[in-house]
């Protein structure tokens, strides 16, 4: 939740600063994780591989269904009663030989300021990474000298803390400045000019691509393959895995508009529908009652105290 705000606010922020519809953008920022399953991007794989015999899974696909199919607002139609540029912003299928609108590149550009900037926060936040670490990333260096020319005295800590934050901000300014440039340049006078310009007209400047470029190497090598978050992952794969089975072989117990699906579409697609929805929290809940704890649980424990919601969304 905490990711698609701030991913709401920075296309807000870009929008308003490049004269594009910042309503629309925020929409699209705050539906397109409507279907991202517990425990993040590992879990969305591993329940795509469930699903490979009923059609798979993904989350932005999963998003369209959802606000397409599975919420029930209207005694006419299933689905909300979106516009087709909010849908057309959350479908991962863009359109042949079309760019997606400029208010949807702005949440992919957005989406993407958050994703690194939030990593490596959290990269640091807990010990996964030094800061020393990042001293031959050129993003981080020359935000970190920019933060010290105005506070030489600050403390480690502070500094760190900082140079996180402004880090996003350098980012949000290369993308308007590049964009703004774009812009200026095809001079798109409707949007089907901007969806036939034949490139994306929201984008950071080459220099800084190749910056990010560097920093999501960096995390990739040392965080996302570190030995403690493949296990914290592996454990929430187990975890979905064991509710997956469990409800196919017990489907009676999930929620009862999924079970009116089944005939429909199938057993897989109705738990898929149903998984899809819990809070990390509440898919261990979950998998302690049904499943049973054999300490899958235990590692997962810190990451499930800072979830909130309601639980499980009953589609």
């Amino acid at each position: 939740l905490t990711h698609t705000i701030e991913v709401a606010s920075l296309s807000r922020s870009l929008c308003r600063s490049l004269g594009l519809n910042e309503d629309l953008a925020e929409a699209i920022a705050l539906a397109r994780d409507l279907g991202h399953p517990p425990f993040g991007h590992t879990v969305e794989q591993t329940l795509n591989q469930l699903m490979q015999d009923a059609g798979g899974f993904g989350r932005r696909r999963q998003s369209l269904r959802v606000v397409e199919q599975l919420e029930i607002k209207y005694p006419e139609f299933n689905g909300l009663n979106l516009t087709h540029e909010v849908r057309e912003g959350l479908d991962p299928v863009p359109q042949p030989d079309t760019q997606p609108a400029l208010e949807s590149q702005v949440v992919d550009i957005a989406d993407e300021i958050a994703h690194s900037c939030h990593d490596l926060e959290d990269a640091l936040e807990n010990g996964l990474i030094e800061p020393t670490a990042l001293l031959g990333i050129e993003l981080w260096k020359e935000t970190e000298s920019t933060v010290r020319k105005s506070y030489a005295r600050l403390d480690p800590e502070r500094t760190r803390r900082y140079v996180a934050r402004c880090l996003a901000d350098h980012l949000v300014e290369d993308a308007n400045r590049q964009s703004a440039a774009n812009l200026e340049e095809v001079a798109p006078t409707s949007s089907a000019d901007a969806r036939s310009a034949g490139r994306r007209l929201i984008t950071f400047s080459l220099p800084m691509r190749v910056k990010i470029q560097n920093l999501r190497n960096f995390l990739s090598e040392n965080l996302y393959h570190h030995p403690g978050i493949k296990e914290v992952n592996q454990r929430a794969s187990q975890v979905l895995q064991g509710l997956f089975e469990f409800y196919h072989a017990h489907p009676h117990l999930i929620a009862e508009r999924a079970i009116l699906r089944i005939k429909k579409e199938g057993v897989s697609r109705a738990i898929c529908d149903y998984l899809s929805g819990p809070t990390d929290r509440t898919a261990m809940q979950h998998y302690a009652r049904h499943v049973g704890t054999d300490g899958l649980l235990r590692e997962l424990t810190p990451q499930a105290s800072k979830q909130d919601g309601p639980g499980l969304r009953l589609v």
